[in-house]
């Protein structure tokens, strides 16, 4: 249906109502015109009588006959009040100016004077030159109101005439806008649908008007039009479904690659990479960032990302839940379609990106929120329903394979937990054992010499319990080392863990520091970190006379470690891998295992730094 100005019952209602109210307002004008000529001719009447009872009244005052002179005063003063206020039963009533006012007034005053003199100076004449005075100010009064009556009569003859010339061009009006808004219109439809009939579908009507017949062209022309495709397309329809049908081969032989990649990788980070790149090619979007959200949905970490600018992927390495669009399926765990501001919303991230709309999809798992796909695009993006089931399908497989990821890393940190078990109690049931029992033997022999023993015996002896002592005291840490547990979502809780046991072997003071926000370390990254950080501990405790222990975490943009002492330091180059400083060695071992950096540095003013960093 077009948008019509005007429709034909509102054209026709309006020259209907167009020529009522301007009978109504010929009708209207030409009754008051009657009107105001009905009225000032009974007031010429009257005024004229008024004449001829200034004649009786001047009669009867000369020959006394005051009585019925009384009665014809009143009359003329009935008169008087008739003239300058009008008669309510009929229409009687002066065309009031300038000019019959002056005469009005002159009259009234006449009057007075005339009747002053009948009445109270008991005059029995009135003066012949007195009452043609004011016969002819009557007769000049009369003459102001037939000049009245007269323009209003010329008024009406020419306003009768104006209709006479406005109903002809009405007339006329009404015959063309007949002609122009219902025949021709009508005739050409008629014609339309004789050639429509005679096989010619591409017929078009071409009606201008917005009205019933605009729509009826505009239908008539709609309808020739589907007729003509429903003949001249079907082979592009075939074509159209054609390739419908290929784009959903290529979308079922993506969703086949993707889940024979999804199936075989095992590293979390790889699978990110993976996964974004395919889906940016499925999806044609101009940027994919896949996140990761901790147990508890309150941060989510950007794992992996396709085409992702600098300012996402550095500045948005973790996002708060409720800080930004991203992260937002915590609380509403649907496909969203987010389309940007830039008025509004220019310091974020995205627009400064050029981005105009984020489609974010959960990663769920089992109704467990893992994480999030985002999906940007540079222009406009609508959302239907086969892409919105085709990402959540996508989301699927990824949350399959991630929990497919977590559940091996559990498997592998169940089987090395194991066998640390296993090695602790083997540790403690033998060489332990052993170690107390000797170092036992040891203190009992020493009593025992304590007064024959020569001196060379006495430090043979010393150095033999230090020696036991010492070793007691490794293999205690190695216990220690093998019994630590790490935390999957958090490597903060591991750490105080071994700071508190450190305090109670050492009595040294130590303190922690995290800073930043991070993506957690896998279970095995988090083993190797400990351990170096364990050792770093042990060396302190052996070697460095430190009174305080400093642990300093930054979380981003890299994960660093930092273990610091305030003892009596070192030379860097005075270490070397030997049997005193095997520990070193196992250090840079275990940093190697990881890819992750181990400098060991000399503090400044005092003792030292061990600086771990893992790779971006």
């Amino acid at each position: 249906m077009m948008n019509r100005e005007f429709t034909l019952k509102k054209k026709l209602m309006f020259i209907g109502i167009a020529l009522l109210v301007l009978a109504m307002i010929s009708i209207s004008f030409t009754l008051w015109v009657t009107w105001k000529l009905e009225g000032g001719a009974a007031a010429i009447n009257e005024a004229g009588r008024m004449r001829m009872q200034t004649y009786q009244l001047a009669l009867l005052a000369g020959e006394g006959k005051k009585e019925a002179a009384s009665k014809l005063i009143a009359k003329f003063d009935d008169s008087i009040i008739v003239l300058k206020n009008g008669d309510p039963s009929r229409p009687l009533f002066v065309p009031w100016n300038k000019v019959n006012r002056a005469y009005f007034a002159s009259i009234s005053t006449q009057w007075n004077l005339i009747k002053d003199g009948l009445l109270k100076k008991n005059v029995e004449i009135i003066p012949v030159a007195q009452v043609d005075n004011f016969v002819n100010s009557i007769d000049r009064f009369v003459g102001s109101i037939e000049g009245e009556v007269d323009y209003w009569t010329s008024l009406l003859h020419l306003f009768q005439f104006a209709m006479l010339a406005t109903s002809l061009i009405a007339t006329l009006v009404i015959m063309y806008v007949g002609y122009s808004v219902i025949l021709d219109p009508v005739e050409k439809l008629r014609a339309g649908f004789e050639s429509v009939k005679s096989g010619k579908l591409n017929t078009r009507v071409q009606i201008d008007a917005h009205d019933e017949f605009g729509d009826l062209a505009s239908g008539f022309n709609s309808m020739t039009s589907t007729i003509s495709d429903l003949y001249g397309g079907l082979e592009a329809k075939v074509k159209e479904k054609t390739l419908h049908l290929e784009e959903r081969q290529n979308r079922l032989q993506a969703l086949y690659d993707l889940s024979s990649f999804v199936s075989r990788e095992d590293n979390l980070e790889k699978l990110a990479r993976g996964f974004s790149e395919r889906i940016m090619s499925l999806s044609k979007a101009s940027a994919i960032a896949i996140r990761w959200t901790d147990e508890a949905n309150r941060r989510y970490f950007l794992l992996s990302g396709a085409n992702l600018p600098k300012s996402i992927s550095k500045d948005e390495q973790c996002v708060v839940t409720g800080d930004c669009y991203c992260g937002q399926s915590s609380g509403n765990r649907e496909v969203q379609v987010v389309t940007f501001n830039p008025q509004t919303e220019a310091e974020r991230h995205c627009v400064k990106a050029g981005y105009k709309t984020l489609i974010t999809v959960p990663i769920l798992f089992q109704q467990d929120l893992l994480g999030e796909i985002d999906i940007f695009y540079l222009g406009q993006a609508d959302l239907d329903q086969d892409q919105k089931s085709l990402f959540e399908t996508l989301a699927h497989h990824l949350a399959g394979a991630m929990e497919a990821v977590r559940i091996k890393a559990m498997e592998k940190e169940a089987a090395i937990s194991e066998e640390r078990s296993l090695l602790a109690r083997e540790l403690h049931d033998s060489i332990a054992q052993s170690l107390a029992f000797l170092k036992l033997q040891v203190g009992m022999l020493k009593d025992e010499m304590a007064a024959s023993a020569s001196v060379k015996a006495q430090k043979i002896l010393s150095e033999l319990d230090e020696g036991l002592r010492e070793s007691y005291s490794d293999v205690r840490e190695l216990l220690l080392h093998f019994r630590t547990r790490t935390n999957t979502e958090d490597i903060e809780t591991a750490i105080r863990t071994t700071l508190q046991k450190f305090e109670h072997q050492s009595d040294i003071h130590s303190e922690l520091e995290i800073h930043g926000q991070g993506l957690p370390l896998a279970p095995d990254v988090q083993i190797q970190v400990m351990h170096v950080i364990q050792e770093a501990l042990s060396n302190i405790r052996k070697h460095s006379k430190a009174k305080n222990v400093k642990v300093v975490v930054n979380q981003s943009p890299q994960w660093i470690f930092q273990v610091i002492d305030d003892g009596i330091g070192f030379s860097p180059d005075e270490i070397s891998i030997d049997s005193t400083h095997v520990g070193m060695s196992i250090m840079k071992e275990r940093a190697m295992k990881i890819g992750a950096d181990l400098q060991v540095q000399a503090n400044t003013p005092a003792g030292a730094k061990v600086l771990l960093t893992l790779p971006a």
